[in-house]
């Protein structure tokens, strides 16, 4: 049984909320580079991206970018994940990255992001948006910007659709003691 937490207008809010808090928090005039994680990290970059052009016109914004991590997993021998496409359209050198997921949980996803854009250059800085947060680090990495905590127990599970990939936005928690 799953339980639906954030319907598709909660999801705009926490998007709209955190666009916010990055133009508030970035440096004035510094142009911003968004790189998801795939998968639905992707999509949740590309709105942000939008949603900073709309709220600050005269802000430079670089194209969003798509990051795949399979080969930078600390499980990747057990997982052997599919590889997907990395893709930054822009000169990470020197720019200001927001690395964007769905759900922090472990860290060990963010990880592996921070190991794989490395390969790629060397950022100015590195902030991490995350539109939910539900706890159990195993790993010292925190969201700067972060759309929701949401509370769970280790084994539910999160389960985050949006539009773009699964035709519908909401998030939703399952399994445990529900």
């Amino acid at each position: 049984m799953s339980k639906v937490v954030m319907d598709a207008a909660a999801i705009d809010r926490s998007l709209n909320r955190l666009a916010h808090e990055i133009l508030e928090r970035s440096p004035e005039g510094a142009a911003l580079g968004f790189v998801g994680i795939h998968t639905r990290g992707v999509p949740l970059a590309e709105r942000l991206a939008a949603l900073i052009k709309k709220f600050d016109p005269s802000r430079r914004t670089l194209p969003a970018g798509q990051l795949d991590i399979s080969f930078h997993r600390d499980d990747f021998e057990r997982a052997k994940p599919a590889p997907k496409i990395t893709e930054v359209p822009f000169d990470l050198d020197q720019e200001h990255v927001i690395l964007v997921d769905d759900v922090l949980f472990t860290g060990r996803s963010v990880r592996a992001a921070l190991n794989a854009l490395v390969d790629i250059g060397r950022a100015k800085t590195v902030r991490l948006a995350v539109l939910v947060d539900r706890g159990h680090r195993q790993l010292p990495i925190r969201a700067d910007y972060v759309g929701k905590n949401i509370p769970t127990a280790e084994d539910e599970e999160v389960t985050v659709r949006l539009s773009e990939t699964d035709g519908i936005d909401e998030v939703s928690v399952s399994g445990g003691s529900l």
